[in-house]
């Protein structure tokens, strides 16, 4: 008796696992038919796809194989979570125009826990958007660049490759990243390492790695490291705020001045909120820029006639003017026509971001089928700029390119920085920095490389060797 009642129970629990399995891989949908896909393994879905490296610059095969599969809008689900992948250039447009309509922005739950994100909709969500965008604009768009921000930057870029210049070799990634971090970090709290007891840079260093990583919080994880450090630069960023509320009359002129002084007015403005803004806003320093200058002097290093016309162009700008040791200006930098087709090209190569990620806040008709309401959808903006359909020779370096393209293909089928009006408000700021090392660099040094350049996708790309260069001054 007691055997044959075990074995009813060990039947009925095969039944049960193999019916919650068989939900978990054909999940229903009400109002139509899903996207076609597949989800993976139970809890972990088909994350341990996303995350095998690729060595190459190519599409990650997570994307191409589902793509080939399945077509250009298919469904998965990674770390628990489902969601619908969307390459297609068109449907990602037609999703972009109605943010705040049919979707609304939404973090991985790894982000969601960095950033205190989420994405459920609040009352004042609107407005909140709308402030941290207004302030970010203020602080690094147009207008601060041109009467502020572009001399500073110049300044910046002359100290550093004057300091790399004096090294036997460095490591461009990442040099780069400390400059950008701590740079950042000064305009927005007067971050100055040379007092501060903990290094920002070091803390935010391979923060994207850590959170595009199998979230495991447990010491030795990438992820573990990610969430110790977001602690760290919160309780560096309470202290501060803590110090400036106990001393009101000692003012620096920073961002973070400003926006203590505007929380009389804006109840949202908490002390978590202002914590939680500045690291978000020192994340944009973090990583992107970095990883966009190393590997543009990878490309041009390995494409002469690139770098031939790029120094051809900034040798014209500084004949141009008066005085070639003056500072540039605004109309210098507007001049660098060939240098943003670089810039261009190295951020549709890149692909630093795995894409965008929004939320369905009500169902979506598309080809015949159904993106439920409360599905996560990820556009996949890599498999655009990498798709040959919309790009020749997509995995060449060809910023000769950028001439023929109309604007109209490129705000459909290039988004670097996001789309619209959720673009990214520092969209300018990068460019104008990258714009001005790359100025400096070419006008004033020569490199070479030391040990060849290793590219993985993992998704997000990495450079396990490093980028290790020698930088001389062209007048030694």
């Amino acid at each position: 008796m007691l055997s044959a009642g075990l074995c009813v129970v060990a039947a009925l629990l095969v039944i049960c696992v193999t019916h919650w399995i068989y939900k978990w891989r054909n999940p229903k949908c009400k109002n139509g038919v899903l996207p076609p896909g597949s989800m993976g393994l139970p809890f972990i879905g088909e994350t341990l796809s996303l995350i095998i490296p690729s060595n190459s610059l190519a599409l990650h095969p997570f994307i191409k194989k589902r793509i080939e599969r399945y077509g250009p809008v298919f469904r998965t689900n990674v770390a628990g979570r489902s969601l619908i992948v969307t390459t297609d250039p068109e449907f990602n447009y037609f999703i972009m125009q109605r943010d705040g309509k049919l979707v609304e922005s939404w973090y991985l739950d790894a982000f969601a826990k960095v950033f205190a994100q989420s994405g459920e909709i609040k009352p004042d969500t609107a407005h909140i958007h709308k402030y941290v965008r207004n302030t970010a604009l203020r602080w690094f768009g147009m207008e601060s660049l041109k009467d502020r921000l572009l001399p500073q930057i110049e300044v910046l870029a002359k100290k550093t490759l004057a300091k790399w210049a004096s090294k036997e070799s460095i490591d461009v990634k990442s040099e780069a990243a400390t400059v950008s971090i701590d740079f950042g970090a000064q305009q927005l709290f007067s971050y100055n390492p040379e007092k501060s007891p903990e290094q920002i840079s070091e803390l935010f260093k391979d923060l994207i790695q850590g959170l595009m990583s199998f979230p495991l919080n447990i010491p030795g994880t990438m992820y573990h490291k990610c969430i110790k450090n977001h602690k760290k630069v919160l309780d560096m960023m309470r202290v501060e705020l803590k110090e400036r509320r106990m001393s009101p009359d000692s003012r620096r002129g920073d961002l973070l001045d400003h926006i203590m002084k505007e929380a009389d007015n804006e109840k949202f403005l908490t002390e978590e909120f202002i914590v939680q803004l500045m690291y978000s806003l020192i994340f944009v320093f973090s990583d992107s820029l970095s990883t966009t200058l190393a590997l543009a002097v990878t490309l041009l290093d390995e494409h002469p006639l690139a770098l031939q016309e790029l120094i051809a162009e900034h040798e014209t700008i500084l004949k141009n003017k008066e005085n070639p040791n003056s500072p540039l200006t605004w109309n210098d930098y507007k001049s660098m026509t060939f240098t943003l087709q670089v810039i261009n090209e190295t951020l549709r190569l890149a692909n630093i971001s795995p894409g965008l990620f929004r939320k369905a806040t009500e169902d979506i008709q598309f080809k015949g089928y159904t993106i439920p309401a409360g599905w996560p959808i990820l556009i996949a903006a890599p498999a655009v700029h990498l798709n040959s359909t919309k790009f020749e020779d997509p995995l060449s370096f060809n910023p000769w390119r950028w001439k023929e393209l109309q604007s109209s293909f490129i705000t459909k089928s290039f988004m670097p920085f996001g789309f619209g009006l959720k673009q990214c408000a520092g969209a300018e700021y990068s460019r104008v920095l990258l714009s001005t090392f790359l100025h400096t660099l070419v006008s004033k040094y020569r490199w070479t490389k030391v040990k060849d350049v290793k590219f993985v996708r993992a998704p997000i790309l990495k450079f396990p060797n490093g980028f290790q260069f020698k930088i001389s001054a062209k007048n030694n």
